[in-house]
Formats: C-alpha cells, structure tokens, sequence
C-alpha cells in the first residue's frame, strides 16, 4: 500500500473553499471530478446535448454568482439609512406631528446639566407648525399661502466610517490650536464661523471659540456667548472637533502672526500644504478674513460639517432665543404672516450703486457718501445705476416690493414682519409698501416695553431676533441678495422646504417699466417667471459654486419613503 505523502505546503488547505462547495452542487460537477474515461467515452461526453446543457449550467451559476457578489457589495458600501424623528410640523391640523429629521451617526451624549436629549434632532431651530388659511380668498390668494413640499427629502448627516474613525483623534486634539477672527453682520459672521470649524477638521486642530470683530458700521462689541450659545456649540461638535473658550497658558505668545491674506476658493489640499507644518512647529494659527474663501466644493463629510455647525450647532444664545421666540408667537397667533427681509438702509444704498426711489434730496446724501468713500461700492463698478437696476443689482425699493407681493397673490389684509435694519429715509421710506399692505410689523412694534433694552446697539443680536422671527414665517421673502436671504432659503429649506419667493429681478424689472400691461397680465406674468422659484428642493450639484448651507440638496438631505406621520 503506498505511503501518503507528506503535505507541507502551508497555501495549500485541505478546507473546501465555498467557491468549490458552489461547484460541487452545480450539475456539472463531473466535468471536475469525474475520473478518466476511456479515449471513446471521452469522445461521446461532449455530444451537442452535453455541451447545451454544460453551457446553460455555466451561464446560470456565473450569473448567480454575480447577483450575489453585488448585492454583498452594495449592502456593505451603501450608509445605512437615516432613521427619522418627529420634531414639528407643517400641518396644520397637528402641533405635535413633525417634519421628520435624520439621527445622525456623530451623535451627542446627553448632558444632565442641560436638560437636553441626545442626538441632534432637538437642536435644530424649527419653526411653528403652518396655520390653516381659511376665509374668503381668491384662487391666487389661496396659492400664495400654499407650501411647496419637501419632495421626500429629509435631513441626513451620515459621516463615513473612515470620518468617524479620525474623530476619535480629532476631537481629543490639545497641542495644535485654530483661531478665527469673524467679521461682519450677523450672517456673515455665521459664515465664517461654519468655515473656522471645517478649516480645523481639515488641520486636526482645537479651535478656539471664534472671536468676533468689531463692527464698525453698526459698533456692535458683541462676543460670541453674546449672541450663540457656547456651550450648545461646543457640545454639538464634540464628535467633530474639539472646540475651546480660549488658548491654553502654554500657547501664549507676545507676538502672534495673522494670516489675513487668503486666496478665493481655497481647497483642503492647499489649507493643508499652506498651514500644517507652521501649526505643528508653533501649535496656534491665527486666521483673519475668512469670509467666503473657502470652496464651496468640498468633500462628502465637510460638506456635512458645514450643515451641522450651521443647522445645530450654531444656536443662539438663550436670552435671544427667548425673547425670538416670544415674538414669533406673537406673530403666529394671529394667523399666517410673511416675513419680509427689506435690503434699505444706508449702507446698502452706498454700497451697491443704486438710487433709493426717495427723490432727488436722498439720492444726494447718498452719492455724496459713496464719492468720499468709493471702497464701499462692491463691483461692476463701470455700470451707471439703471444699468445695475436693470441688472438686478439694486435691492427693490418699497413700491417694488409692495408691486411685486400684490402680483404673487398676497392679500392686501396680510401680515408682513419687516426684517432688516432701520430703512434710509424712515417711515417715509415705508409709505408705499404700508398704502398696499396696512398691516406691517417691526420688533419694535411686537416687543413689549423693556424687552429690547438689552440690545440696544446691538445689531447682531437684532438681526438674530430678526431670524428667529423670519423663520417661522410661512413665506418668506428677501427684497435683495445677502448672507441673510441665503441662510434663510438653506434654513427653511432643511427643516422641510417652507416657502421662500426669492425676487427673479433681471426676469420681471423689464415688465415693471411697460405701462401698457393690466393689472392682471402683469400679475400672470409675475407668478409665472417664479413658478420655480417658491423654496421647491434645488439641487446644489446642478450648480456647483453654491454654498451647501444655501442648498443642503443632496449632500445633506436624502430622499425617504418612509411617511411623515
């Protein structure tokens, strides 16, 4: 009897391997393992039937083979699917039904101290749920009030493994540290905040709570924990990037250097190759004018950071928050109202080239001001100001305005909230929008005595009040571009597409100028060009250049199937 050979051959397994086992069941498993025949039944094993039923086996157990190799692929590369919470409504008829938001995987511990729940659902700034319109109203009227629909798309913020794993590091970080001086108004400051905290993800740094700049048009001295809520911003991005009040003793230095010189669109690459080795050498990099510098283009996982500081993280300070929410209900219980964000004040006038609509005496002051200080005027700079009108560069005046709402269907009984700073010109700068519309509101108007009193020059915790107040709106209207509009229209985008009418004025200005168009017509006219435009999902990916934070659309919103209620 001959010996067994001695196998030493450690890639060698006697262990069938389940590809083996696939084959063994397959019916020709004797084309393998059958053993030798002779030369003539060799010659009769691939008759044509044979070879028929040998190809069809083949065929089918390949076929089975890559079915299920895909769908193990699949089932392991896709995120799992966001589970969906309940924290408010659009209905009408039920306060406690909810839009429905993501829970996130870079969730938040929950902290007795604070009296808040884990995970990031509650800490999104949602409005009151949409009062039903009722009364005798036109069909126009009746679509005025109308919300657009969500389409299905909910929030989710999946961060990938690979962003879960580096955050263990991340959020422990104390040797390298970031520090942001925001500058601007309230939203612009939003802005550069959101920026600060993707810029330190991107270096693996502590960042420092931002510091903000003050302003010199408006004198507001404002710090952060005056206007947000520090200690809600640092909980929130615990997972994300370790967040500080100040600098440690050990990275104080006499002489700090400030990079304020960056580049547009500057990208994770550059920051990296840019900054990292002066922030492991010296440990604290100071950056200063960081307003819309970095890329809107980011990738999948900042593209999400940026929402989540902007969405949740970034909560107002609760003093704000309260009295905000006050007015909001003052306003709500009343029924439906629009929110309109009027772009008037001085500065603005200055700023973009325009004419006030005031008369001679006011278009005076204001050519004076922007003579003496021509820095102030922002582009196209070659452009006379019916040009830059024509353009859809000038923000609309009240007359506009009170024009372009009567066209969309807005009753003249409607409640409109004024946003903004104190117009150039007063009241008097208001008296057309009020001769259409009677029934306008400022804060001033809302607040009872004493209530605003804390904020006096305080503009940033004005225009916070002003947002709180906004979003709540059923429909909400900008008379200009901004930062405002933008964080608006992102807002009441991710919290479930509320209705947002942004002004197509280059499309419909031509039309205002034609005396020859009725009433009717110019109304048809109107709500056609901006059918498209009412706060519908808009993907950000058809136009590339836009901020996330403006169209959360699909980076951090997905559709589901699952029902609302």
């Amino acid at each position: 009897m001959a010996r067994a050979r001695n196998i030493k051959n450690s890639f060698i397994t006697l262990t069938p391997s389940p590809l083996f086992q696939l084959f063994s069941i397959s019916p020709f498993t004797s084309l393998f393992l059958s053993p030798k025949k002779s030369p003539r039944s060799h010659q009769r094993l691939f008759t044509s039937q044979n070879f028929a039923i040998f190809f069809l086996s083949l065929l089918l157990t390949f076929t089975f083979l890559g079915v299920s190799v895909l769908n193990f692929i699949q089932s392991y590369q896709d995120p799992p699917p966001c589970s969906l919470i309940s924290p408010s409504s659009q209905n009408p008829l039920s306060s406690n039904s909810a839009m429905l938001f993501a829970s996130l995987a870079s969730s938040n511990t929950y902290n007795e101290d604070d009296h808040e729940p884990a995970g990031l659902a509650n800490s999104v700034l949602v409005p009151l749920p949409a009062q039903l319109v009722a009364g005798n109203l036109s069909e126009e009227e009746r679509e005025f009030w109308q919300q657009p629909g969500g389409e299905g798309y909910k929030p989710c913020l999946d961060f990938s493994l690979a962003y879960r794993r580096k955050s263990a590091k991340i959020s422990k970080e104390k040797r390298k540290f970031l520090v942001v001086v925001a500058s601007g108004g309230l939203n612009q400051q939003r802005n550069q905040i959101v920026d600060a905290v993707v810029i330190a993800r991107i270096l693996e740094a502590a960042l420092v709570v931002p510091v903000l700049q003050v302003n010199l048009i408006w004198g507001d001295e404002s710090e952060f924990s005056d206007i947000f809520n520090a200690k809600h911003f640092k909980r929130t991005l615990q997972a994300d990037v370790r967040v500080v009040s100040s600098l440690p003793s050990t990275h104080l230095m006499s002489r700090q250097s400030i990079e304020n010189q960056l580049p547009y669109n500057i990208s994770p690459f550059w920051i990296r190759a840019r900054f990292s080795k002066q922030l492991n050498e010296e440990g604290v990099l100071v950056l200063k004018g960081l307003d819309s510098k970095l890329s809107k283009n980011l990738p999948p996982d900042l593209q999400k950071l940026r929402c989540k500081v902007a969405f949740h993280a970034l909560r107002f300070a609760a003093p704000i928050q309260e009295l905000g929410n006050r007015l909001a209900r003052r306003m709500w219980i009343e029924g439906p109202y629009i929110a309109l964000h009027l772009r008037m004040e001085k500065d603005v006038w200055v700023r973009t080239g325009c004419l006030t609509g005031l008369g001679l005496e006011y278009d005076e002051i204001i050519v004076k001001i922007r003579e003496s200080q021509p820095e102030y005027l922002t582009g196209k700079l070659n452009m006379s100001h019916i040009q830059r009108r024509l353009a859809g560069l000038c923000p609309l005046t009240a007359s506009e305005t009170a024009r372009f709402l009567k066209a969309l269907g807005a009753p003249s009984s409607a409640r409109i909230y004024i946003a903004g700073g104190e117009p150039f010109g007063g009241h008097q700068a208001l008296q057309p929008l009020a001769a259409e519309f009677p029934n306008l509101v400022t804060k001033e108007m809302l607040a009872q005595e004493g209530e605003l009193s804390p904020y006096v020059n305080r503009s940033s915790s004005l225009a916070a009040i002003d947002y709180i107040v906004s979003l709540n709106s059923n429909v909400f209207v900008p008379s200009h571009g901004g930062n405002m509009g933008r964080a608006m229209q992102g807002h009441r985008a991710y919290v479930g597409h509320w209705k947002y009418i942004k002004p197509n004025k280059k499309a419909m200005l031509p039309f205002f100028e034609d005396s020859s168009i009725s009433d009717e017509e110019f109304g048809s006219i109107i709500r056609k060009i901006h059918s498209k435009s009412q706060g519908q999902p808009e993907r950000r990916t058809n136009k590339r250049d836009r901020d996330v934070t403006a169209y959360p659309v699909p980076e951090c919103m997905r559709k589901h199937n699952t029902g609302v209620f």
